[in-house]
């Protein structure tokens, strides 16, 4: 699958976030975590914590990174690496593209 439409640009908020779920290829459902961080640069997340399979999307956004709401896991929103514990292991990071005022992402082709 390419990318496909997430949502529109002017509904992600400035050090916010916007949970979506996409299709992959296999027809699976993918909760993704639409940030737009402290500089207006958006990203596309596993919007599931690795640590405490929650929504990331009802964490804070701070700079580059998206913390867990349950147990304060900070996540790099660029890579998906954790930068502190409980989280171990990242989380997963896809394409996204803002074509017009649409923003599109590709769940099938993790970074």
């Amino acid at each position: 699958m390419t990318a496909q439409y997430a949502c529109a640009a002017a509904d992600v908020p400035v050090e916010g976030t916007l949970r979506v779920e996409l299709d992959d290829d296999a027809g699976r459902v993918v909760e993704v975590a639409v940030v737009r961080d402290s500089d207006g640069a958006l990203h596309a997340v596993s919007d599931i914590c690795s640590h405490g399979a929650v929504s990331l999307s009802d964490g804070e956004v701070d700079g580059c990174f998206v913390e867990c709401w349950l147990h304060g896991s900070r996540f790099d929103l660029r890579t998906g690496q954790p930068d502190a514990p409980p989280a171990v292991r990242p989380i997963p990071v896809y394409p996204l593209t803002v074509d017009g005022e649409n923003v599109l992402v590709d769940v099938d082709a993790p970074l």
